[in-house]
């Protein structure tokens, strides 16, 4: 008993405190009971937030579903949401659900259109209270529910179809809570939406995990001095890691400026060549206007000179003053029309100046295809060369064996003249030889005229 008494002293300590930082909530609290109830929502929030973060910067940052603080932190926010909340008639019961303005964030938060197609995907879900929790914890998983929430407590004529004006998401107890909220950006969350039976949960504030006893003093001091150093090492990291980038974004806009410098000086040299042309070709041109302001100012004082000596010969005689005066009126503006038209030509001269760069601009881009093409027509004929080369030896090769086999040829009919010879001349002494057996023989026959006729036959078989 004294040890309940003791904490409940310790938890109305801590909502003292905690009232105490917001004077005009809680002046209107005592007037009005709606005000009360959010000035305790609030507080609630602040406690949830505030022991949510300092729990998960003594424990880990990565938190999971069995969390209690971060179960704890989801009934709050669903308790939060739901304050003032209208009821909505439909055939069946009446329906008061926070998925309602949940749903309505899509529309002004284009990002969140994921988060809802997640959720509303989700096979396990059959309640809007369920699809809303889990929004909570996908919310909460991307570090984006005090986003997601600032774009809905601005849009208060939206969430006057949804909450009574007394609600804490219209008052500015909404908006204190989407600033705090800002802070759980710091965890990381690892929540499995999908096993949970989101459902049939009975959301219940438990006020006993903010309820501090003697023990839990004494070790907040070491949970400050651990969450400052893994706040520390986080700050060191982030830095080293923003630093790293901006390293690598510097050396290559360092590679960029060198390259576009390096063009810059290329481009310049032209520019000076360009300029350094230009101001040649403008000194030819005026030393050319130059010349024909000389000659111009020469054949004017030629003809002032005439015009003199005429004014003169005027003087003594007076005969033919008007026709040499008009004489003189029309060369004077054949000189200066002369001079116009020396004017315009040099106009075209220099118009037909920059056409001739052009052209000659074309016909070197024409020369450069013209010399590519003959680079590759080169190289055809080289292959050409090689393979005529191959050829032609091929074709020696074949003449070799040709005059091999015509002297082959030859011999074998040598060979064969010398055993056709051979075999008429075995042919003659063949003949010679029976002639001269058919006279042996006849010579015999007619030496033997008593002879047998045995003797007779076998002389007759010889000779013939």
């Amino acid at each position: 008993m004294k040890r309940f008494t003791k904490c409940f002293i310790i938890l109305h300590f801590i909502l003292s405190s905690v009232f105490a930082e917001n004077i005009p909530a809680t002046q209107n609290a005592t007037k009005d009971p709606t005000a009360v109830e959010r000035a305790n929502l609030l507080n609630m929030a602040k406690l949830s937030i505030k022991g949510l973060i300092e729990s998960a910067l003594s424990f880990g940052r990565t938190l999971d579903s069995d969390y209690p603080p971060l179960q704890q932190f989801f009934v709050v926010m669903e308790h939060c949401l739901k304050h003032g909340l209208k009821v909505r008639k439909s055939f069946l019961s009446y329906n008061k659900t926070i998925w309602g303005p949940l749903e309505l964030v899509e529309k002004l938060y284009p990002e969140a259109e994921e988060i809802g197609a997640s959720v509303r995907d989700l096979p396990g879900l059959k309640t809007p209270l369920g699809r809303a929790r889990a929004w909570l914890r996908l919310a909460l998983m991307q570090k984006k529910m005090a986003d997601y929430l600032r774009c809905l407590i601005i849009q208060r004529d939206l969430l006057s179809e949804f909450y009574e004006y007394h609600a804490l998401m219209m008052e500015e107890e909404g908006a204190v809570i989407v600033g705090l909220l800002v802070g759980l950006n710091v965890i990381d969350a690892n929540l499995c939406v999908k096993g949970e039976d989101l459902d049939s949960q009975v959301g219940v504030i438990d006020f006993s995990m903010y309820l501090k006893n003697e023990d839990d003093i004494g070790n907040k001091e070491r949970n400050v001095q651990i969450a400052a150093i893994l706040d520390q090492k986080n700050y060191v990291e982030e830095l080293n890691r923003q630093l790293n980038s901006t390293v690598s974004s510097l050396h290559s806009r360092v590679d960029s400026l060198e390259k576009s410098n390096t063009k810059l000086i290329e481009e310049l040299a032209i520019a000076k060549n360009n300029i350094i042309k230009l101001q040649e070709e403008n000194h030819q041109l005026r030393s050319e206007n130059k010349l024909i302001l000389m000659k111009t100012q020469q054949h004017l004082e030629v003809t002032k000179v005439d015009v003199e000596t005429e004014l003169q010969t005027y003087k003594h005689s007076r005969q033919g003053l008007d026709e040499m005066y008009n004489e003189a009126r029309r060369q004077l503006r054949d000189e200066s029309q002369l001079r116009q038209d020396v004017e315009s030509e040099l106009a075209v001269q220099v118009s037909m100046k920059h056409e001739i760069e052009l052209a000659m601009k074309l016909l070197e881009k024409d020369i450069h295809e013209k010399q590519d093409t003959l680079i590759g027509l080169r190289q055809q004929l080289e292959e050409v060369k090689a393979i005529n080369i191959e050829m032609y030896q091929k074709l020696q090769g074949s003449e070799d064996s040709l005059k091999e086999k015509n002297e082959i040829i030859a011999r074998l009919e040598d060979k064969t003249n010398k055993i056709t010879i051979a075999m008429r001349q075995l042919e003659q002494s063949d003949n010679d030889l029976l002639t001269q057996t058919r006279t042996i023989a006849m010579s015999l026959v007619k030496c033997a005229s008593s002879d047998t006729q045995d003797q007779y036959k076998l002389v007759k078989d010889i000779s013939f």
